[in-house]
C-alpha cells in the first residue's frame, strides 16, 4: 500500500479519472444554489442533481471532482476515529454513459493497482443492496465483483450479517447484502432518482467491540471496517404514488472520502492522525502548549478544535461566504465556533484561539482553495468577533447561575417554613436546579454542562442530568431532522412553479442593475415551489419606488413575451458575449449561458447569465411578478423575497 500524502490522494485520484475520459470539474460553493433542502452542500453530486434529471451538462457524460462538503448530522460524534464536519469528497459520475460494469472494475483497479493507490485486496469488503418489494438483489454487481477479486484468487463469497455467521476473516465471505438503510441511496426528495449502491470498506484488523453486537461485518459502528468507497447506481424514479419506475437515463454516482482514504494509505488510526490533520494539531501544541496522545478525552477536544473551526474557516471564506448568526447557516458557524472554543477552555486554553487555528487552515488549503487566502482577513475578523462576543455570553450565562441559585434558594427558604416555623414536608431536591434549566444555559449561553456543574458546586448545588441528556437528545433529533433536509422542492424540483422562478430570478437580477446600478450582484438564491428568494449587493435599504420601478420592469418583459434560450461555450467566450458570471468556481471548461432575447435593446437582449438551469421558453410563461419583502441579511446584502402567477 502506497504511502501517500493528502495532497497526492486528490491528484491520484483525479488523475486515474481523466485518464477515463473523465472532465475534471472544481469544487462548487459549499452554500447550495437555489435549493432549500439542506443548509450545506453535503456531498459530491448535491450540485450536479439537474444533470442527473436529464439536463446536459455542458462538460460532458463523464465528470470528477474533489468537491468540499459539510455535514452537521454527526457533530456529535466528532472526535472519534472516522466523523468530522467539513470534509472532502473525491467523486465520479457518469450521466447515461457508463454503469455498474465500468465503474465498479475502475474501483477496484484504482484501489489495488500497483500504479495507484496499491491496497491489498485481501483488505477490502464490500456491501451491496438484499433487494426487497421495490428492488430485486443486486445481483449484476456481486457477480461483477466476484470476477474483480477473482484476479487475485480471492473466492469472494456472499455472506449475511447475523449471529449464525463466524467472526469475519480473510478466508470468510467479501460481499455482504443489506437492505435500503445501508445499501440504497435517495431520492433527494419525495420523489425523483434513486437506486441502489455499492460499498467498498477497507478492514482495519482492530478487534471487534461487543457492545456494538456479538459479530462484527462490514456495516458494524465498532471501528474495524471503514467505508472509503460509495458507488450508487441511479437507475430508478421514485413517483408519487410510492412506487419505483426503471430510469431512461441510469447514472452512476460515487463518493470517495479524502480524509478516510488519506487515514488509511498513511495507516493512521483516526482520521486526525493524517499528515495534514497533524500539522493543525501541532499548532495547538506549540501555540498552547496542549498534549496530543496521552489523554483521550483531551484528545477528543483538540480533535473538535481542529475540526470546527476549519468548517467554519471554509463556510466564512467561501465565495458565497456565511457569518456567525441565530439563524439557519449562521447559526451553525456560530455553534462551531462556540464548540470549538468551549472545548479550547476545558484544556485551559483561555486567550483568543480561533483565529490562530484557522491561519494554519488557511496555510494548508489555499493551493487548492484559493478563496481562503483571498477572503482571509473576512475569516480572521469574524472568527475573533464571534469569540470575543462568546466569552461575554459566558460571563453572562455564569450570571444567570447565580441568579437561579439565589431564587432556588429563597423559594426553598419559603417553604421549609411551616404555620409554626418547622419545616413542613421533605426539603430534598429543592436547591436542584432542573434539567431543562440547565440545558437552557447550555443552549443560550454556551455553557458546558459539566462548567455548569462546577459552578453549582461552589453554591453546594448541582442539576438533574438524566433531564439534561433528554433535553439534549431532543434537541440533537430536531438537528437532525433540519441537517438532512425539512424542506420540498429545491434543485432536484423541476416543477413548472419553480422553473419559472429560476426565469423570474435572472429578470429581477437585471431588473435590480437597472434601478440600482451595475454594482448589484448576486450573492446566493434559494427557490421553492411558492416563491424565489434573491440576495444581493447593495449599501442600503430599497425604497418603496425602487422596489415598484423593479416590478415594473419585471412585468413589462414578461408582457413582451420575450424568448429564452440557452447555449453552451466557456467562461471568457461567455464573459466576452455578455454574460454575468455567477459562481464560476462550480464551473468547468464549459457553461451554460441562458439568454433573454430583446430585439429593441443595443445589447440584443435582456439578460444573460450563466447558470445551469431549468427555464422557460418565453417570459410570458410568467405571467406577473410580484415582490413581498425586501430586507436587509448582513452588511452590504440585501434580500427580496417575490412570486409569480401563472
Amino acid at each position: 500500500m502506497k504511502q501517500l500524502t493528502t495532497a497526492e490522494v486528490r491528484q491520484t485520484f483525479l488523475e486515474f479519472f481523466k485518464q477515463k475520459g473523465h472532465a475534471i470539474l472544481p469544487s462548487a460553493s459549499l452554500i447550495p444554489e437555489n435549493d432549500p433542502t439542506v443548509l450545506f452542500t453535503t456531498a459530491g453530486m448535491h450540485p450536479l442533481v439537474p444533470y442527473f434529471l436529464g439536463e446536459r451538462h455542458p462538460m460532458g457524460k463523464r465528470l470528477a471532482s474533489v468537491q468540499k462538503c459539510l455535514r452537521t448530522v454527526d457533530i456529535d460524534n466528532v472526535g472519534d476515529n472516522r466523523h468530522g464536519t467539513f470534509f472532502e469528497m473525491l467523486g465520479n459520475w457518469s450521466l447515461g454513459d457508463y454503469f455498474k460494469e465500468e465503474t465498479i472494475q475502475w474501483s477496484y483497479e484504482l484501489l489495488v493497482g500497483k500504479e495507484w493507490f496499491d491496497i491489498d485486496p485481501e483488505r477490502l469488503f464490500v456491501t451491496v443492496f438484499k433487494g426487497d418489494d421495490d428492488a430485486p438483489r443486486d445481483d449484476e454487481s456481486i457477480n461483477i465483483w466476484q470476477a474483480q477479486f477473482a484476479v487475485h484468487g480471492i473466492a469472494a463469497e456472499v455472506g449475511e450479517a447475523n449471529e449464525d455467521e463466524p467472526a469475519i476473516t480473510s478466508q470468510g465471505p467479501r460481499i455482504y447484502p443489506y437492505g435500503k438503510d445501508n445499501n440504497w441511496w435517495g431520492p433527494a426528495g419525495q420523489t425523483g432518482p434513486c437506486g441502489p449502491d455499492t460499498e467498498i470498506y477497507y478492514d482495519t484488523r482492530r478487534p471487534h467491540d461487543s457492545k456494538y453486537g456479538p459479530i462484527c461485518h462490514p456495516a458494524c459502528d465498532c471501528g474495524r471496517f471503514i467505508e472509503i468507497w460509495n458507488n450508487v447506481f441511479m437507475q430508478y424514479n421514485k413517483r408519487d404514488d410510492g412506487k419505483f419506475e426503471p430510469l431512461a437515463q441510469r447514472n452512476v454516482d460515487t463518493g470517495m472520502g479524502l480524509e478516510r482514504m488519506a487515514a488509511m494509505l498513511q495507516g493512521v488510526p483516526t482520521i486526525f492522525d493524517t499528515d495534514l490533520n497533524q500539522k493543525l494539531i501541532k499548532v495547538l501544541k506549540d501555540v498552547y502548549n496542549v498534549a496530543y496522545g496521552k489523554d483521550e478525552d483531551q484528545d477528543r477536544s483538540i480533535r473538535i478544535i481542529i475540526d470546527h473551526i476549519r468548517a467554519a474557516t471554509f463556510i466564512i471564506g467561501d465565495p458565497r461566504g456565511v457569518t456567525p448568526s441565530n439563524v439557519g447557516q449562521g447559526y451553525i458557524v456560530r455553534r462551531l465556533i462556540r464548540r470549538a472554543v468551549r472545548e479550547a477552555k476545558r484544556l485551559g486554553i483561555t486567550t483568543l484561539m480561533s483565529p490562530t487555528v484557522a491561519e494554519a487552515v488557511i496555510e494548508e488549503y489555499q493551493k487548492t482553495y484559493p478563496e481562503l487566502e483571498k477572503n482571509a482577513e473576512k475569516i480572521l475578523g469574524e472568527l475573533k468577533k464571534e469569540e470575543e462576543k462568546f466569552a461575554i455570553t459566558i460571563e453572562q450565562g455564569l450570571k444567570k447561575i447565580k441568579e437561579l441559585v439565589d431564587e432556588k434558594r429563597k423559594h426553598q427558604s419559603a417553604i421549609r417554613l411551616s404555620e409554626r416555623g418547622q419545616i413542613s414536608g421533605s426539603a430534598v431536591g429543592l436547591n436542584v436546579i432542573s434539567g431543562k434549566e440547565a440545558f437552557d444555559l447550555y443552549q443560550t449561553y454556551g455553557l458546558p454542562p459539566e462548567v455548569i456543574d462546577e459552578e453549582l458546586a461552589a453554591y453546594g448545588d448541582t442539576f438533574d442530568k438524566d433531564e439534561f441528556e433528554q433535553e439534549l437528545k431532543k434537541h440533537q433529533e430536531l438537528s437532525r431532522t433540519a441537517s438532512a433536509g425539512a424542506f420540498k422542492g429545491g434543485l432536484a424540483d423541476h416543477s413548472e412553479e419553480t422553473t419559472k422562478l429560476h426565469t423570474a430570478t435572472h429578470l429581477l437580477h437585471q431588473a435590480l442593475r437597472e434601478v440600482l446600478g451595475d454594482h448589484v450582484a448576486q450573492k446566493g438564491s434559494n427557490i421553492t415551489a411558492e416563491r424565489l428568494r434573491f440576495d444581493f449587493v447593495h449599501p442600503e435599504k430599497m425604497t418603496p419606488e425602487q422596489i415598484q420601478s423593479v416590478e415594473k420592469i419585471v412585468n413589462d418583459v414578461i408582457a413582451r413575451d420575450l424568448p429564452v434560450d440557452c447555449q453552451e461555450m466557456t467562461v471568457q467566450e461567455a464573459k466576452a458575449d455578455g454574460a454575468i458570471g455567477l459562481f464560476e468556481d462550480k464551473y468547468g471548461a464549459k457553461v451554460k449561458v441562458y439568454t433573454v432575447h430583446d430585439t429593441q435593446s443595443p445589447k440584443g437582449f435582456y439578460s444573460k447569465e450563466i447558470c445551469g438551469g431549468p427555464h422557460v421558453t418565453h417570459t410570458g410563461e410568467l405571467r406577473s411578478f410580484k415582490i413581498m419583502k425586501e430586507e436587509a441579511v448582513s452588511s452590504g446584502v440585501r434580500r427580496i423575497k417575490a412570486v409569480v402567477a401563472g
